[in-house]
């Protein structure tokens, strides 16, 4: 019936309709041209230098293979491999252009045609007018869901370098490899070594994760692109991976570059359970981004995180996050440092010392929040100075306030120096690896082992009592700060036995694990009990300095042995 009317329609119309199509064939025509008009002429690298030397680029735009260069004397285009994009980057606004842009000019005239069609054939028809507003509301509606999956990517130049982020000199370390690699890719090419995918950077809230990201762009000084990781959680079912797409898309364009994707867990939880498809499909997107970079391509995606048991381990294997860097909270040495620079350009009297000592537990966040919190309680007294008073005065405020953290008495510092104190021995005699225990967390490495012995299992079980063991022996009491590590004791000979089949049968029993538990208690008791002296040598430095190393234990032990 539709297509009757239609018929009916065309011959009443065809002057009409013939009248509209030439209309839009001289606008097609008229586009082209402009197109040709428009096209840049290529120059060589001299030609780019002068124009770049004498300012007369306004603008540049990232087009495939090319740099599409708009001055004041005309439109030019040179290959993007034989320019440094940074310094041209430094000098003009980039942007990166839609490979689809002339694709979608033509589309948007045939649907312009189609629109134009409809117009005349159902000018008066009210049925099928009723119809067109109808698409148009639905045009609309699609035109609008695609606005929202469009966000802001464009880089940024950090100015941030090692030098402003105060201590975790592991990390910095750890990370200088990388700026390395973005600084000279070339002497690692020769060598056939690849630059690492991922990094991804796993610590509690406050640590300084974002920062030492920014530091490492800033020291390799290469472009920035910052994303949360929820900006990718949408509503709207193909949103998410879009963004994906879009973000590394840009972020090849500006190679070398650093993507930061803070809070990844919001994307990259594991999937199953509680299912949601359009997470899962923006998970899956950012797999196959990771899985697409081209040796050496330049790109390195850093992540950060303080969940990583909720990450899908596919974005966890080698080839995507190829690094794990684990960032603690900062132990007295570290506190002093940040504190130095956070108060260097405020006027203050104080002794940094007390105020690192007071402040066990503190992020760098936290810190930050305590010298502020004191620099308006002097302005309050209408001092000219931050005085040591200052810190006092507002302590509790930060302790208890909406940034409350977590800190310790003198008393409750010395039973927890105890309890890190047998954690760390215990992990060093029995060969439990790690680089640094402190008073406030520990970071045991895990092994990188697809076959793991009942041995080594139950060694990590003895460190993970040894804080109980030791506090009880000590004191002739128990206390609240084993919590975390009973419950990862517990899992552990839970997977022994329920699993792996390391109980007295291999079928489970349920007596198993308070068998297993039990035995490793006793041992760690009796270890324990003839190494007082060590223990206590090695809780003491951990009351003074808050941190122990592996090498601290070394020498200890070599001194008494």
């Amino acid at each position: 019936m539709m297509f009757e009317k239609m018929a009916t329609l065309l011959n009443f119309r065809s002057k009409k309709l013939l009248v509209s199509m030439m209309a839009l064939s001289i606008v097609v025509i008229l586009m082209g041209y402009q197109y040709i008009q428009n096209s840049p002429s290529i120059i060589n690298l001299d030609t780019y230098h002068k124009l770049l030397t004498n300012g007369v680029i306004e603008k540049a735009k990232i087009s495939q293979n090319e740099v599409i260069l708009y001055t004041t004397e005309g439109v030019y285009s040179i290959a993007k491999d034989g320019i440094m994009i940074k310094d041209l980057l430094k000098k003009v606004p980039i942007e990166v252009e839609d490979n689809n842009e002339y694709a979608n000019t033509l589309i948007t005239a045939l649907m312009l045609a189609f629109v134009l069609l409809w117009l005349v054939i159902y000018a008066k028809k009210r049925q099928m007018r009723e119809q067109i507003e109808s698409e148009q509301k639905k045009e609309t509606k699609m035109f609008s869901l695609d606005s929202l999956g469009s966000f802001e990517m464009n880089p940024a130049i950090s100015k941030i370098k090692f030098t402003d982020v105060a201590g975790i000199k592991e990390v910095k370390e750890e990370l200088e490899e990388i700026v390395d690699f973005l600084k000279s890719p070339s002497k690692y090419q020769k060598y056939g070594i690849s630059l690492p995918k991922g990094v991804l950077l796993i610590g509690p809230p406050g640590v300084g994760k974002t920062l030492i990201a920014k530091a490492v762009a800033g020291e390799a000084n290469v472009p920035f692109f910052y994303q949360s990781g929820a900006s990718f959680v949408q509503i709207y079912v193909g949103m998410g991976a879009k963004r994906v797409r879009e973000l590394f898309s840009h972020a090849k364009a500006y190679a070398p570059s650093i993507i930061f994707i803070d809070e990844i867990d919001a994307v990259g939880k594991a999937r199953g359970g509680m299912r949601n498809d359009e997470r899962e499909s923006t998970l899956n997107q950012l797999l196959t981004e990771m899985d697409g970079f081209e040796d050496n391509s330049g790109v390195i995606v850093i992540g950060a995180t303080n969940k990583i048991e909720v990450i899908d381990e596919a974005l966890l294997r080698s080839g995507r996050f190829d690094r794990r860097v684990f960032i603690p909270l900062p132990d007295l040495a570290d506190r002093k440092d940040i504190l130095q620079i956070y108060l260097q350009d405020k006027p203050s009297r104080v002794n940094l010392d007390e105020i690192a000592k007071m402040s066990v537990g503190f992020s760098g966040a936290a810190l930050s929040t305590f010298v502020n919190e004191a620099a308006i309680n002097a302005l309050r007294r209408k001092s000219q100075i931050i005085e040591q008073e200052d810190f006092r005065a507002v302590r509790l405020k930060v302790l208890l306030g909406k940034t409350k953290v977590l800190s310790y008495s003198d008393e409750e510092k010395r039973i927890q120096s105890v309890y890190q104190g047998a954690k760390a021995l215990c992990a060093y005699w029995f060969e439990v690896d790690f680089d640094k225990i402190t008073i406030v967390n520990d970071r045991l490495k895990d092994m990188d082992k697809e076959i793991e012995s009942k041995t080594q299992m139950l060694s990590k079980v003895k460190v993970y009592l040894a804080g109980i063991v030791a506090t009880q022996i000590k004191y002739n009491e128990k206390f609240s700060n084993a919590t975390e590590d009973l419950k990862r004791a517990t899992s552990i000979v839970q997977n022994m036995v329920e699993n792996y089949g390391m109980g007295d049968k291999v079928l489970p029993n349920n007596h198993d694990v308070e068998k297993i538990l039990d035995e490793a208690f006793a041992e760690v008791e009796k270890f324990l009990l003839g190494m007082g002296s060590t223990l206590d040598s090695i809780s003491n430095i951990l009351f003074e300095k808050e941190s122990v190393s592996r090498e601290d234990l070394k020498k200890i032990l070599n001194e008494i042995f």
